[in-house]
């Protein structure tokens, strides 16, 4: 049977309430923290968890 992991946030390190197990493959999911009530951007590999991070927007300048 595949090992599972809780995915944990990020950026406060709780469990979040999804489970992963390691043939999970996952590419810009929206993963939302309903601790810290944050929504970033991971991608998921062999339990190995990244975040995406967008660069920002650039005011337009004239």
């Amino acid at each position: 049977m595949p090992m599972s992991n809780w995915i944990r946030c990020p950026k406060c390190n709780n469990k979040t309430r999804l489970k992963i197990r390691e043939d999970t493959i996952l590419k810009n999911f929206p993963l939302y923290c309903p601790k810290c009530r944050q929504e970033m951007l991971i991608d998921v590999q062999r339990l190995d968890i990244s975040v995406i991070t967008e660069p920002d927007a650039q005011t337009q300048s004239r």
